[in-house]
């Protein structure tokens, strides 16, 4: 049997997935319009409405995109090689492509657009990459400082309701970077969380004790930090302490602490 009887037994067939053609005709894409127009009548079809919502104005606002900018074969290419460089990067630890959407504000819109602050409610933030639902039960006043090292920093507050009132049973999940600025889903010997825990309010309050936040640099090597770099933005995030707070009945809340650095 040669090499490429070989080859070929080895290659599985194409497998329709039982979608006829469409029962309408399109007209040859030879005009930009014609290629964008030809796309949305086939988007139309799709069944689920909210899916062809989305799908018909991603359709529309990348083919304006794309035509506003006269977009080049090389700059397209370059767009590419740059996502799939972001996709490459990512682990089941580490998502390069929230990342991504951070620096260009997607994040924080679509968090302001779906948790809205009112009624003296906290304000919301991003999830972020780094958080993990790995992290060990810890008893109130336990330290999410694992390595002992860095300065210490202590937490305490109370969870209550817009109205004032305590709020029972409560759970909190804090994780935040270490004393180099980076979390603990960046080293590759990661065996454990660190700098993070999971504790509920006991008595409806809370403390912990933690490292003093450090600045955070957004890796240079990254695809991520390329585009910071050619933004000509800062490459440092304020430093903060991360809280996830979940209780029965209430709106989960995400939201980050950010203490004034005193300098001593």
């Amino acid at each position: 049997m040669s090499d490429f009887d070989q080859t070929r037994d080895d290659v599985k067939a194409a497998v329709s997935n039982g979608i006829s053609p469409p029962n309408f005709e399109l007209p040859i894409p030879d005009s930009p319009d014609i290629i964008t127009a030809n796309l949305l009548k086939l988007v139309a079809q799709t069944p689920n409405p909210r899916l062809k919502f989305i799908y018909q104005l991603l359709v529309q606002h990348i083919h304006t995109f794309v035509k506003e900018t006269n977009l080049s074969t090389d700059e397209w290419m370059a767009a590419i090689t740059f996502l799939t460089s972001v996709g490459q990067k990512c682990t089941g630890l580490r998502q390069e492509m929230i990342l991504l959407s951070d620096v260009l504000g997607v994040s924080a819109l679509v968090d302001s657009l779906n948790n809205p602050v009112g009624g003296g409610a906290t304000e919301n933030s991003v999830l972020g990459p780094f958080y993990t639902d790995d992290a060990e039960e810890l008893e109130l006043g336990d330290s999410i400082a694992s390595e002992g090292k860095g300065r210490n920093m202590y937490v305490e507050g109370r969870i209550l309701t817009t109205g004032g009132e305590p709020i029972p049973n409560a759970v909190i999940e804090t994780w935040e970077a270490d004393h180099n600025g980076f979390y603990d889903t960046q080293y590759t010997n990661r065996t454990r969380p660190t700098a993070a825990d999971d504790c509920g309010t006991g008595r409806r309050k809370l403390w912990v004790s933690c490292r003093r936040a450090m600045c955070l640099p957004h890796p240079r090597r990254r695809p991520r930090g390329a585009a910071v770099d050619l933004s000509r933005s800062s490459q440092h995030a304020p430093n903060h302490l991360h809280m996830m707070v979940e209780a029965p009945g209430y709106h989960k809340l995400i939201t980050a602490l950010y203490p004034e650095v005193v300098t001593t």
